[in-house]
């Protein structure tokens, strides 16, 4: 086997002086050093051919296989493994060609800084990402330290804060760790109004008011957090619904005429990385999906106009589907052929005709076929009695 070329390296604020001798040899050794402006800064004294991130950035990895065979570093920010480039490398190329080494990443820096556990700690990146994905992790006395993408972050978290009820949240934004001009700006969210440098890790302390928000990550968040129509998912049907479409990190859903989006949205809180396709063709819906995907942490669901099947073809191959009504024949072909192994499908029915649909598909295919029926306590005068939502016919099963 031929000795790995290329070598991924974490630099941290204290530059080559922070690195261990054997990896300073290997960085000195260097014929090509990649790496952003300030890795080229922080190992400015060694000689070898520079080049800067390429644009676009998935450019990178043509840019490296142009160099196998010659010795190449790239130069990361500490753990180069942790929310940073080396994972996405070491999907394109073969690992065994590759050297990581790692420096203490900016998580376990913050974390020290704080005095925090790192097990008792969710750690999240919004550096190159929508920041409102990091709302599905708001909740009571959570800690949260968070890679921003600039100065601009810590403003917008403490935004997203203090309009969920969680205005008295501690935040701390620390800079520069571990170099000499190591900075930390303390503050709560509802009146956060410090100037911090560009690279920054923050550091939040959910503290909830006694009328927060309570948005958990398992399914069924109240109705009232989502804008609808009126015809969506009713919050105890899509708790069993989502439970069902077993949620899993990474993993795809199609959502089939998802309207206001709640299926897929709580889909995608509920694990981490959990993606989303949201087929719907009333852009009045999906207008509504898009907004309800920004309030509660999921921007990155996909939304496209489009009927089942004819819209199905091309769209790539999911982990589970939900059919939220408008089952047929074809349609279940089409999903079910395009069905990953061990996926999951569930379609609910609340109509006679869309029930009598599902009781055919369950006697060819099998599957679990279930009835849900739930009442909510209501004023009936100047008393209480139960009033009925229409039950549904869920009918679920997995492909083997």
């Amino acid at each position: 086997m031929a000795e790995p070329w290329l070598h991924i390296i974490g630099i941290g604020e204290d530059g080559l002086d922070g690195l261990s001798p054997a990896t300073r040899a290997v960085l000195e050794a260097a014929e090509i050093i990649i790496g952003g402006d300030r890795h080229h800064t922080l190992s400015a004294s060694i000689t070898a051919e520079r080049l800067s991130w390429p644009s676009p950035f998935n450019a990178l990895i043509e840019k490296l296989e142009s160099f196998r065979g010659r010795r190449v570093a790239v130069l990361a920010t500490g753990d180069p493994l942790w929310f940073s480039v080396g994972a996405r490398i070491g999907r394109a190329i073969d690992p065994s060609q590759i050297v990581y080494h790692p420096q203490l990443s900016a998580f376990q820096l913050a974390a020290a800084r704080m005095g925090w556990s790192l097990p008792d700690v969710e750690t999240l990146t919004v550096h190159g990402r929508p920041v409102e994905q990091m709302i599905a992790f708001i909740q009571p006395d959570q800690r949260l330290l968070v890679l921003t993408t600039g100065a601009q972050t810590p403003a917008q978290i403490a935004k997203f804060l203090s309009e969920r009820g969680y205005g008295r949240s501690r935040m701390t934004v620390l800079a520069a760790m571990g170099g000499a001009d190591e900075a930390r700006f303390d503050g709560i969210a509802e009146s956060w109004a410090h100037v911090v440098p560009e690279f920054n890790t923050l550091a939040v302390e959910c503290i909830a008011d006694p009328d927060a928000a309570l948005l958990p990550r398992i399914p069924g968040l109240d109705d009232a957090l989502f804008q609808s129509d009126g015809t969506m998912t009713k919050q105890e049907v899509r708790a069993v619904t989502v439970a069902k479409l077993m949620p899993m990190r990474g993993a795809l859903l199609w959502d089939i005429g998802c309207g206001c989006g709640s299926v897929a949205i709580e889909w995608m809180r509920a694990a981490h990385y959990a993606r989303a396709i949201g087929i719907e063709p009333r852009a009045d819906r999906r207008t509504m999906a898009a907004a309800n995907a920004l309030a509660l942490g999921a921007p990155k669901l996909e939304l496209i106009e489009g009927t089942a099947p004819n819209c199905l073809a091309d769209l790539p191959a999911p982990d589970a589907i939900f059919i939220g009504g408008g089952m047929s024949d074809e349609t279940f072909d089409a999903a079910w052929s395009a069905l990953r192994p061990l996926g999951r499908l569930v379609a609910n029915a609340v109509t006679l005709e869309s029930e009598a649909q599902l009781l055919a598909l369950h006697k060819t295919h099998g599957g679990l076929l279930t009835k849900i029926a739930v009442n909510r306590a209501e004023p009936v005068g100047r008393l209480t009695g139960w009033r009925p939502l229409m039950p549904v016919t869920q009918w679920s099963l997995v492909k083997r």
